[in-house]
């Protein structure tokens, strides 16, 4: 981003609470390094999982929740204009949609990481995201029957 130093550039981690955020939180030995921030669903496990981290709380219900949708949109347009993101990385579910979509409008690289309980079939999210990405990463060999573009990145869990 113009006028912003390289240094302050965010990973932008985008889940939901419970198996979602878990599978994010394994990335761990990854993510240690960089300066980042999360988007999650205000729940007990989330707030006590994410203590000390930089974490905005999205709206929830998101599964076929149209209002929920705009609302979280309009969190990630907050989020975009005043952070310095440099990727976004997520694991869904639908939470991930509008973030997705405006990391691609703003040129900013999406990584979706499919859940690693979705084998033989796809996720509503990663369907409604897949367009938008720069990448799509799986955790099984199998997965790459629904996914032939996918790097297959192991078991996160």
């Amino acid at each position: 981003m113009v006028g912003k130093a390289e240094d302050d550039a965010l990973i932008l981690f985008v889940g939901s609470s419970g198996g979602h955020l878990a599978q994010l939180l394994a990335l761990e030995p990854w993510y240690r390094r960089w300066q980042r921030c999360w988007v999650t669903f205000d729940t007990p496990d989330a707030a006590s999982l994410l203590e000390g981290e930089d974490v905005t709380w999205a709206y929830h219900p998101t599964t076929r929740n149209i209002r929920n949708l705009f609302r979280n949109a309009f969190v990630a347009l907050r989020i975009f204009r005043k952070r310095n993101i440099a990727a976004v990385v997520t694991t869904g579910a639908g939470v991930a949609l509008p973030f997705v979509i405006i990391a691609r409008l703003r040129g900013i690289p999406a990584v979706y990481i499919e859940v690693y309980d979705r084998i033989d079939t796809s996720t509503m999210t990663a369907r409604l995201c897949r367009p938008f990405l720069s990448a799509m990463l799986v955790q099984w060999e199998e997965q790459r029957r629904v996914y032939p573009e996918a790097t297959v990145v192991g078991t996160l869990l």
